[in-house]
């Protein structure tokens, strides 16, 4: 029997049972009347007895629910009143409609029903329409809010003892760090033992006094090396001062004519101690590798970088060059054949120095290959240049030649850049763990991962002078051709801007070796000449220069016209040039649709760094990026980024 059917009948069986009586009654009536009589008088009877029970049983049920139904009811209101958790009713215009007592006393009012929501709760305009789960501080207690925006319903519970005691674990996790005097033995090579010793007494003391002001525990490992151990709290104050122990150290020793600068890698985040040093130690690392005078900091995910307002102090020994030489020219020796590749969109740094490494392979006995993606307007003449020549240019081959030839005993050379999305062919590197990296470019956070070898000197001019000392130690008969040399030089002579920016003694010895090496000058000058279309078309650029800041000039093209990544460069390069100019940026798309920015100062200004907030990178005093983003936003962008340095430690040194 269906389920409604069975209600039905439990709800009615008494009035059914009357009836059947009636029914057998009336049929005993037609055959014995008196008896009929007695059985109508008996239901009677029983029908008002059962009529009164079900009545009274009715009665008593009806007042037992209205009990529990009260009971429950004011028990529910208790509840409201009593619960530790705050509610909050509002309308769509934000105004509180309803709320419990617990809000009203968190609030400290007897009611703010009919105010707006954020004038009690201001910290949720930003917030989406959304359910969420946040926390908002109110006086001095601070609360967990659960939202549900389609009801238009808030939940608030106080948390203030557990936020505090989660703010105090974070607080006192431990962050260790390394404290490197990184040019030490250059700056102190001409003192006596005296003056070397009051010099170190100077600056230690000087790194004693930081540590105990901040209260970090401080111990000498070396005598260029220390080992700081602190807190997540310490850290973070330590962060807001920007580490201005490199600027007191910086300030000591320039009053005494030596450049000493100080490099520290920071770690934080780890569960490990044995983790947190070896990060604390890749911090120190890549504080080197970017030209020294810097803190890198390493909490997590999270990569900041402090500092860095000078540049690389040169070493005046070659005994890492030569080291790194024999080292290469072993792994050559070891491999059945050596892929060399630059960046992309090639320039004469980059050509120069794959040519460079490609006479090594050679001199070795090694077969040796370049990898070039394509031909771009910075290197049009130097490639019609050595497509003259045969013998050079059999060895350049594209990326899928490339990869085709690579094998895992396949030695890949990687040179003027250490970033593996920047290589001509990036896949390549996967087909073999033999990788070598040469490159004069500040290290970033992205880096080749694994290299075998890595030869990174930010102090150099670029990183055709790297491979030209290279070059010296590979084999003490090593002779060039003439068009190799004027190469290697063409290289040297464009990221110094024909020896005015970033020269030292060491790029003036490998460009007089590359001389006598017959290197032509006169070619050189040949390559750099610029037609007079290119020329107008520069000035198109300059035109739109404003001055921020009264000493960076800052050019944006018009959006209609589309440039080459050189073209923003030497615009930028031109910019320079311009009286109490100390540093230009230029903005302008390109052919391939992304927005360049090409940066460069005269060494006051760490353009670098700016490039890096950017999502760039190079060198403090020559820096550039791509963006996927309208002029407008560019340009926006890159105020906002000047505008934070601005604020936060000024431009200029």
């Amino acid at each position: 029997m269906p389920k409604f059917l069975l209600k039905r009948w439990h709800g009615q069986h008494i009035v059914w049972m009357f009836v059947l009586l009636i029914a057998l009654t009336a049929i005993i009536y037609m055959f014995k009347w008196w008896l009929g009589l007695t059985a109508f008088l008996l239901c009677g009877v029983m029908a008002y007895f059962t009529l009164q029970a079900e009545t009274a049983f009715r009665r008593e049920l009806n007042t037992y629910v209205g009990t529990i139904t009260h009971r429950v009811k004011k028990a529910g209101n208790e509840v409201m009143s009593g619960l530790p958790i705050g509610i909050i009713l509002y309308n769509e215009e934000k105004r509180i409609e309803w709320h419990n007592p617990f809000v009203a006393k968190m609030l400290g009012q007897d009611s703010v029903i009919g105010e707006s929501l954020f004038d009690y709760f201001p910290d949720l305009k930003n917030k989406k329409d959304k359910a969420e789960t946040l926390e908002l501080k109110v006086g001095q207690f601070i609360y967990q809010v659960w939202s549900k925006p389609e009801e238009r319903l808030l939940y608030l519970r106080e948390i203030t003892e557990h936020a505090l005691l989660a703010k105090k674990y974070e607080d006192s996790k431990t962050a260790i760090g390394i404290v490197m005097m990184d040019n030490l033995e250059e700056a102190t090579q001409g003192l006596d033992d005296q003056a070397r010793s009051l010099m170190l007494a100077k600056v230690t003391g000087e790194i004693t006094e930081w540590a105990q002001k901040n209260q970090l525990y401080l111990r000498r490992t070396s005598s260029d090396r220390f080992l700081i151990l602190m807190d997540q709290k310490a850290l973070r104050q330590l962060e807001q001062t920007r580490f201005e122990l490199l600027d007191d150290v910086r300030d000591l020793t320039i009053e005494n004519k030596l450049p000493l600068t100080l490099s520290i890698g920071i770690a934080s985040g780890a569960e490990q101690l044995t983790e947190l040093g070896q990060m604390a130690q890749m911090g120190l690392d890549m504080s080197l590798g970017r030209g020294g005078d810097q803190v890198t900091v390493k909490v997590g995910q999270r990569l900041s970088f402090y500092g860095g307002r000078t540049n690389a102090v040169e070493k005046r020994t070659r005994v890492r060059a030569r080291v790194i030489s024999h080292a290469l020219r072993d792994l050559m020796k070891d491999s059945d054949k050596v892929v060399i590749m630059g960046h992309r969109f090639a320039d004469m740094d980059s050509i120069g120095a794959a040519i460079g490494v490609l006479k090594a392979v050679q001199v070795v006995g090694k077969e040796g290959y370049i990898v070039l993606e394509g031909v771009n307007p910075a290197i049009q003449k130097v490639m019609e240049t050595i497509s003259a020549d045969e013998r050079l240019h059999r060895w350049f081959i594209t990326p899928e030649q490339g990869m085709q030839i690579t094998t895992q005993r396949t030695l890949a050379v990687v040179v003027d850049t250490h970033k593996a999305s920047m290589v001509a062919e990036p896949k390549l590197l996967q087909l073999t763990h033999r990788v070598v990296v040469v490159d004069h470019h500040r290290r970033s956070e992205e880096f080749i991962h694994d290299a075998t070898l890595v030869y990174m000197e930010p102090y150099a001019s670029s990183t055709c002078e790297l491979v030209t000392e290279l070059l010296q130690y590979i084999n003490e008969k090593l002779s060039m051709e003439v068009l190799e040399a004027t190469m290697l030089l063409a290289g040297i002579v464009v990221d110094t801007k024909s020896f005015s920016l970033r020269t030292g003694a060491r790029t003036f010895e490998a460009a007089s070796y590359l001389r006598r090496n017959g290197a032509d000058s006169a070619l050189i000058q040949k390559l750099m000449k610029e037609d007079l279309d290119s020329y107008i078309e520069r000035s198109e650029i300059i035109k739109h220069t404003e001055t921020i800041y009264e000493h960076v000039a800052l050019a944006v093209a018009e959006p209609s016209r589309k440039y080459s990544q050189l073209m923003i460069a030497q615009v930028a390069d031109t910019l320079l040039n311009m009286t109490n100019i100390m540093a230009s940026f230029v903005i302008a798309e390109r052919p391939d649709g992304l927005i360049g920015i090409s940066a460069r100062s005269l060494g006051q200004m760490n353009v670098q760094v700016v490039m890096e907030r950017l999502g760039g990178g190079g060198h403090l005093t020559n820096a550039a990026t791509q963006t996927d983003c309208t002029l407008e936003e560019a340009t926006n962008r890159l105020k906002q980024v000047l505008a934070d340095m601005q604020e936060e430690e000024g431009l200029f040194e």
